[in-house]
C-alpha cells in the first residue's frame, strides 16, 4: 500500500483526484496493460462501409431535411502546441552557425533534408510576407545568414515566436489579403454544415494558458468570416480537467517524485477530452483535430463527406430509436425480437455470444437493450497510402466478444507474428473524423463515462530531471474512451485528411491557395 505524506494529500485533493482513483493507476503499472487482441483488420465489406455516389446523395438529403430538427455541434480538440511542429527549425538554430558554414555546406554535411525544403521554398509559406517585413539585411547577407535570420524571428521569443503558440492560431494558408488560421478555418468549415437556424456552434479544446490568444483571434476575424458565410457563430472553449492528469512512477513502480520532493502527475493525453465531450449536450457532434483543414477548393469535397457520414448516423439512430422504445413498451414478439438481433448485427457491427439463444427471452430482451441503448459514432476511415499502421480493426474482448475499434499501433503486441500479419493486411487508417450521437430515443444524453474501457491506456517511457519515469495515458477519444459506443466505419476520400505535423506539410497542394 502506497502511504501518502499530507503535502502529497493536498496536491492529490487540489487536482480534484480521489487516491483511490492514484492507487489504481499505481496498481495498473505495476500489473501492466495487456495488447489487444486483434483477430482481424476491417475492410470494405467487413467494417467497413463503401457508399456510391447515389447513396451519398440519399444520406446527404436525409441529413439536410432533418438538421432543422437537429441541435449541431462541432468539438475540436485544439490544445497542442506548435513546438513540434517546428522541430526541425529548433534544431536548426541550435546546430547551424551562419558566420562559419555555407547553408549548402551545412545541409550537404548534416543531411538535413529538412531545412532544404524549407529554405527552397520560403516564399510559399503562409507567414512568408509577415516574418520578411520584419527582418533587415545587408546587401552581403549570405543564404545561410538569410535563412537562419528568418527562423530566427519565426520562433524566437523576441520575434513571433510561432514555437509558444497553439498550432490552430498559427498562419496555415495565405489569401489575397489575409492569412488564415485553422482556428477560422474550422469557423469555415462549421458554416458549411453544422449551421441551424444561421448559427453554428463549436466547441474547441484548448490550453488555458492560450485562452486570451483565441479569443483575441475570434474577435479578429469574426466580422469578416460572418460576412463571408453569412453565418453567426456560438463559441466555447474548454481546458482539459487537472483531474484527469494521471501520476507517474520511477521504474520500480513507486510514486515519481519532483527534485523538490513533490509527487510528479502529468497530463493524461487526449483521453481526458471524454470529460469535456461529456459536458456537451447536442444530437449531433462532428469531431475533428484542428490542424486537419483544407483550401476552399476542396471544401466542397469534405462538406460532401461530413454530411454523409452524418446522413448515417440518423439512418441508423431513427431505427434505434423504434426499436430501443418499443423493447422498452414490451411490444416484441419472437420476429421482431430477432429483427431487432438483425439490426444490431448488420447496422451497428454488434457481435453476440455463441450461447446467446440459449438465454431465456427476458434475458434476451436485457442483452438487446443494453446493445440498443449505447452511444452511436460513425467514424470516416481514409485508404492507406503508405505503410499500414494503427486504425480500424476488429478485437477479440475479454468476454470472448469481438467488436470494431480504432486501435493505435501502441496497442498491438510488435513482437507477435500473427498480430502483426493482421495489421499488414490494414488497408484503412483513422483520420479522426467521427460523427456522433449521445443521445437516446428519450433525448436524454448519455453519460458518456460509463463507456470507456479504462484498460485501453498506454504506458509510456518518458524522463525528467534526467530520471527515468513511467508515465500513464488515458484510453485515446476515439480509442477506448469510446470502445462500447457503436460504431459504424465509412471510406472517405483522402482530399478530407490535410493534417500539419511538420512545417513542411504546409507545402502541400491541399495547403496552398490557388
Amino acid at each position: 500500500m502506497n502511504t501518502f505524506s499530507e503535502s502529497d494529500l493536498k496536491l492529490i485533493e487540489a487536482k480534484g483526484i480521489s487516491v483511490e482513483k492514484v492507487r489504481d493507476q499505481i496498481a495498473t503499472f505495476k500489473e501492466g496493460i495487456d495488447f489487444v487482441n486483434l483477430e482481424k483488420a476491417a475492410v470494405v465489406g467487413d467494417g467497413i462501409l463503401k457508399f456510391s455516389g447515389s447513396e451519398e446523395q440519399e444520406l446527404i438529403a436525409l441529413f439536410d431535411a432533418e438538421k432543422v430538427k437537429q441541435s449541431l455541434l462541432k468539438f475540436v480538440p485544439a490544445s497542442g502546441a506548435a513546438s513540434r511542429m517546428f522541430k526541425a527549425l529548433f534544431n536548426f538554430l541550435e546546430v547551424y552557425d551562419p558566420s562559419k558554414e555555407q547553408l549548402e555546406s551545412y545541409i550537404e554535411r548534416s543531411g538535413d533534408k529538412a531545412i532544404k525544403v524549407f529554405s527552397e521554398n520560403l516564399k510559399q509559406f503562409p507567414f512568408y510576407k509577415l516574418v520578411q517585413s520584419k527582418l533587415t539585411f545587408k546587401e552581403s547577407a549570405s543564404k545561410g545568414e538569410q535563412v537562419f535570420e528568418f527562423v530566427k524571428e519565426l520562433l524566437s521569443e523576441n520575434g513571433l515566436n510561432y514555437g509558444f503558440y497553439p498550432k490552430g492560431l498559427l498562419p496555415f494558408h495565405a489569401y489575397e489579403k489575409n492569412t488564415a488560421t485553422p482556428f477560422e478555418e474550422h469557423l469555415k468549415e462549421g458554416a458549411s454544415y453544422a449551421k441551424t437556424k444561421n448559427t453554428a456552434k463549436l466547441h474547441f479544446t484548448i490550453s488555458e494558458q492560450h485562452s486570451t490568444l483565441f479569443k483575441a483571434e475570434y474577435s479578429n476575424i469574426k466580422d469578416r468570416v460572418s460576412s463571408e458565410t453569412d453565418c453567426e457563430f456560438n463559441i466555447k472553449y474548454s481546458f482539459q480537467k487537472p483531474s484527469t492528469d494521471t501520476i507517474a512512477v520511477d521504474m520500480e513502480n513507486k510514486p515519481f517524485r519532483n527534485n523538490d520532493g513533490s509527487l510528479l502527475f502529468r497530463p493524461g493525453g487526449h483521453g481526458a477530452l471524454i470529460e469535456n465531450l461529456n459536458e456537451q449536450d447536442a444530437d449531433i457532434i462532428f469531431i475533428k483535430n484542428i490542424d486537419n483543414v483544407v483550401v476552399p477548393e476542396n471544401l466542397n469535397g469534405v462538406v460532401t463527406s461530413k454530411k454523409t457520414l452524418a446522413g448515417i448516423l440518423i439512418k441508423v439512430q431513427q431505427k434505434a430509436f423504434l426499436y430501443a422504445k418499443l423493447l422498452d413498451d414490451g411490444a416484441v414478439d419472437e420476429i421482431k425480437q430477432n429483427e431487432i438481433k438483425q439490426f444490431l448485427e448488420e447496422q451497428l457491427n454488434v457481435r453476440f455470444a455463441d450461447k446467446f439463444e440459449e438465454y431465456s427471452s427476458s434475458d434476451q430482451i436485457k442483452i438487446l437493450k443494453d446493445n440498443l441503448n449505447r452511444p452511436i459514432r460513425i467514424c470516416g476511415m481514409v485508404k492507406n497510402e503508405g505503410e499500414p499502421g494503427g486504425g480500424p480493426f476488429w478485437i477479440k474482448g475479454k468476454n470472448g466478444n469481438s467488436s470494431l475499434q480504432i486501435i493505435e499501433s501502441a496497442q498491438i503486441d510488435a513482437n507477435n507474428e500473427a498480430q502483426m500479419a493482421m495489421v499488414a493486411k490494414a488497408t484503412h487508417f483513422n483520420p479522426v473524423d467521427l460523427v456522433c450521437g449521445i443521445r437516446n430515443y428519450k433525448g436524454e444524453k448519455y453519460d458518456l463515462l460509463k463507456f470507456v474501457d479504462h484498460k485501453q491506456g498506454f504506458i509510456t517511457d518518458k524522463t525528467k530531471d534526467g530520471k527515468k519515469l513511467k508515465a500513464l495515458e488515458l484510453p485515446g477519444l476515439w480509442n477506448g474512451a469510446m470502445a462500447f459506443w457503436n460504431t459504424i466505419f465509412v471510406e472517405v476520400p483522402l482530399l478530407t485528411f490535410n493534417p500539419v505535423k511538420t512545417v513542411n506539410d504546409l507545402l502541400k497542394p491541399s495547403h496552398q491557395v490557388s
